[in-house]
């Protein structure tokens, strides 16, 4: 497999449970198949530790904006671009079709200081979702309890213009 960044030839490294491609003397890129950078991406998991200095070349110059193409699925992949969290800290490459991920020199290490843990993780995006939408939620409850209740004056307005014809227990058909 080769860097999509710098195109040189990825190795493998293992670190604790995983073992991922690095492009160690190029661009310093980390390669993680599907799940992978799950098990190092805290501070609390040491096997990433190991990933974080991949040793690198300081003259290589490398292009962030342009797009690249998975190294495992080949030219016919291009991978997409997004933030890692809400904090929006670090950007990071991945393959829509493997699911696998790409790391610049650096960017494990900005991954693993943005959140000590998943559960901080996840408080923070239920807060930045919450600031997103409860405003709109509530407003949408609030439209929608003003038509129910419309809906219920219209129903009574209807029922006394439009009395019925059951009284209850004078029918002479039917069971009452």
């Amino acid at each position: 497999m080769n860097c999509p960044s710098c195109g040189r030839a990825l190795t493998t490294q293992t670190a604790g449970p995983i073992t991922v491609d690095v492009c160690a003397g190029g661009c310093g890129g980390i390669w993680f198949d599907h799940f992978e950078l799950a098990k190092v991406d805290e501070k609390s998991e040491s096997a990433g530790e190991a990933l974080l200095d991949v040793s690198r070349d300081p003259s290589l110059s490398i292009d962030l904006t342009c797009s690249r193409a998975c190294p495992k699925c080949g030219e016919d992949f291009a991978m997409l671009r997004h933030f890692t969290s809400i904090a929006r800290k670090v950007t990071i490459d991945e393959c829509p079709n493997c699911g696998g991920v790409f790391l610049d020199a650096g960017e494990l290490a900005g991954i693993r200081s943005e959140y000590e843990n998943d559960e901080e993780r996840h408080r923070a995006a239920a807060a930045y979702f919450s600031d997103l939408f409860d405003g709109d939620l509530a407003a949408a409850r609030a439209q929608s309890e003003a038509e129910l209740a419309k809906a219920k004056r219209f129903a009574r307005a209807f029922r006394f213009i439009c009395p019925s014809n059951y009284l209850k227990g004078k029918q002479d058909w039917g069971t009452f």
